[in-house]
């Protein structure tokens, strides 16, 4: 049996909370998992898996073990990475998730930056605005921007940003002024297919909702943007997205007294500090950069 093999699979069974999600992670086929926790099993005269109709869950052997097999596995990855000379010359595969825009404003041009120091490092990035599992989809590093929920993942913030109402001078210009929350029900609204609902404002400490009637629903965040600078509607949209259009004048913010608490912006990834080093090297790197990228820097 090889011993460094059935470690790995058993961290991939314990991960994906089943034999079938562990193969597919693994490349491999379910039988061939199951035979190689069976062999695991059978080498230490205990079960390290409890197996039902519905889950998988680690017997109390099982998750002591899991605990060994992070960390020897760690270890094996880090004399490698020494013996093949990595402090200087990191390699192997980084995926990289993070919203689409995000990604393309933020993360891109650090991705890029970071694959020119390290030539063979590997990179995939899936910049999409949907909620990217990390175990599913084989990621290594994901940027959220959301309050996260409890997780067994480690999430380092890197800043936050804003949810900021925003329109064109000339949309104002024919709509009048925009003071207070109650100036909402005159103007016209801006969606995004993925968020319709309504605009939560703070005032006198308390939530606050308005809903213009929608004049245009973009699949974008682009194209919601696009729609704002061209002057039909008022749009909400993150901090980032914004900054550079309200510097050039383009879009001017609306009622900033009364936004919400800035949207946390985190740094996710599974494995801590047992994670390899290219990946603990990448997102040292990430955090660092980020933590100095002005539109973060909101608290």
């Amino acid at each position: 049996m090889d011993l460094l093999k059935a470690m790995r699979t058993l961290v991939a069974v314990a991960d994906t909370g089943g034999f079938s999600a562990a193969a597919r992670t693994l490349g491999q086929s379910p039988p061939s998992v199951t035979r190689e926790i069976a062999a695991l099993e059978e080498r230490f005269g205990c079960k390290l898996l409890a197996r039902t109709t519905r889950q998988v869950r680690l017997t109390e052997a099982g998750a002591r073990y899991l605990a060994d097999a992070r960390r020897i596995l760690a270890e094996v990855s880090e004399a490698e990475a020494a013996v093949a000379g990595v402090h200087g010359e990191l390699r192997g595969p980084i995926t990289v998730t993070a919203p689409a825009a995000f990604g393309r404003l933020h993360v891109a041009r650090r991705i890029t930056a970071f694959a020119l120091r390290h030539p063979r490092i590997r990179f995939t990035t899936l910049f999409l605005d949907r909620m990217v599992n990390l175990v599913d989809e084989g990621v290594d590093v994901a940027l959220r921007i959301a309050q996260l929920p409890d997780s067994s993942a480690t999430a380092i913030r890197v800043g936050s940003v804003r949810q900021v109402l925003c329109a064109a001078p000339d949309y104002l210009d024919r709509v009048g002024p925009i003071r207070e929350p109650s100036d909402l029900q005159r103007v016209e609204g801006i969606y995004t297919a993925a968020f319709q609902g309504p605009w939560t404002l703070i005032q006198d400490g308390k939530p606050s909702l308005a809903k213009p009637p929608a004049r245009f629903i973009s699949n974008t965040i682009d194209g919601a943007h696009e729609a704002a600078r061209a002057g039909i509607g008022i749009v909400r949209l993150l901090s980032y997205q914004v900054a550079g259009a309200i510097a050039e004048g383009s879009l001017v913010p609306l009622l900033q007294e009364f936004e919400p608490d800035p949207v946390p912006v985190h740094v996710v990834h599974l494995e801590g500090r047992n994670s390899p080093m290219r990946i603990r090297s990448f997102i040292d790197y990430l955090v660092e950069e980020l933590r100095q990228e002005p539109v973060l820097r909101n608290d």
